[in-house]
């Protein structure tokens, strides 16, 4: 099926009505947080210092609990088949969404910790609805995953690097919500065209609570996702995603992986590079992608612009990446070999590009992760 026909026919679902009210109750409850700052801003904002922040004004960083709120609301009036399907990602979303939120707001819970709480929903997630991912369309990984040990544990895994991944990419206004907004349409536009009209549903409402979101963080920053927001996107995503494999033999793994292309490399890159350089894996830096796209490119397009319209632009053109990963995910969805082509074709234009960027000229992706002088990164 065309994607777009997917993208249309999705728009005729009894979902939608839900959609409509879990965007719009996002949206209003994250303009009652900004007009209510004063209130709990002394709890709740996000300072200036620390290496890997971009913006230049205290900002609430809560944005997370209108959109769980949002998701509770379109719950209500979402069909009985989709509040089925909701109510696990809701109760097994806690774990990742409290220990986020905690963060926000005591700014004192571990890397670590937060780890192991996504990790704790994708368990949760296993045992409420006792799906778990029982193939990659890797040939032995396949069977070891039959057995349920290693399929449950490597779900619980999975989701927590998915969960963590959407947390690192959230530097800039727009980025994190724009590329989740897009991942769960493009989840949407798979389960449509494989007849899963309950799994469309369901991601047409988590990207609807999430776009509620949007429009008050871009372009101005008023609000930001936080980590409980990130942490709870970030599980409800790489939940689809296993829903979407397990549920329709014929999507591919890694088609379902490829929407999520971009927060994947990168979690896995940063992961390399700060072992390459010898630091804590957990450790903020400046050498993202998102924030090595503003210093080298954004900054020099917008010179005399503010921060803060290059900061919303750095996120608005990072975050419709994703866009390119969708179409492809969506028409390819039936062949591993394609899906796994592709995947790795989007994969490592990602790290040429960002290679680009810290060697200042073109080179080989491979040649760049595999040479040493990956540790020399420019920081300027």
């Amino acid at each position: 099926m065309n994607p777009l026909y997917a993208l249309q026919g999705l728009f005729e679902t009894a979902a939608l009505q839900a959609s409509a009210w879990g965007f719009f109750s996002s949206f209003l409850l994250c303009v009652l947080l900004v007009l209510s700052k004063g209130w709990h801003g002394a709890l709740t904002m996000d300072l200036t210092d620390g290496v890997q922040k971009f913006h230049t004004a205290p900002t609430p960083r809560v944005g997370g609990i209108p959109i769980v709120l949002g998701l509770v609301v379109a719950w209500v009036h979402a069909p009985p088949s989709v509040q089925a399907m909701l109510t696990p990602i809701l109760l097994a979303g806690l774990p990742a969404f409290v220990f986020g939120v905690a963060e926000d707001i005591t700014k004192r819970v571990g890397v670590m910790q937060r780890l192991v709480a996504t990790m704790a929903s994708g368990l949760l997630a296993w045992w409420i609805t006792d799906h778990a991912l029982s193939r990659v369309d890797i040939w032995g990984i396949d069977w070891l995953l039959s057995l349920t040990l290693v399929s449950v544990l490597f779900t619980a895994f999975a989701v927590g690097g998915v969960a963590n991944s959407i947390n690192i990419i959230d530097g800039f206004n727009g980025l994190a919500s724009t590329m989740s907004t897009l991942a769960f349409v493009g989840y949407a536009m798979i389960a449509w065209q494989v007849g899963d009209q309950d799994l469309a549903g369901v991601s047409l409402v988590l990207a609807a609570c999430v776009w509620g979101f949007f429009w008050v963080n871009w372009p101005l920053g008023k609000l930001f996702l936080g980590d409980g927001g990130s942490y709870f996107i970030g599980f409800a995503l790489a939940w689809v995603a296993v829903l979407l494999i397990e549920r329709n033999p014929s999507v591919s793994a890694f088609a379902a992986l490829m929407v999520c292309v971009h927060p994947v490399t990168e979690v896995l890159l940063s992961i390399y590079r700060r072992r390459i350089r010898q630091e804590n894996p957990g450790m903020p830096d400046r050498l993202h992608f998102h924030s090595l796209v503003k210093r080298r490119y954004v900054a020099r397009w917008l010179n005399g612009y503010s921060n803060g319209v290059r900061n919303s632009i750095t996120g608005a053109l990072i975050g419709l990446m994703t866009v390119t990963s969708v179409v492809l995910a969506s028409m390819v969805y039936d062949s591993a070999w394609a899906s796994v082509l592709l995947f790795l074709a989007l994969a490592l234009g990602y790290v040429a590009v960002y290679a680009r960027m810290v060697r200042h000229h073109w080179c080989s992706p491979i040649a760049f992760l595999l040479v040493k002088p990956v540790d020399r990164l420019a920081t300027r």
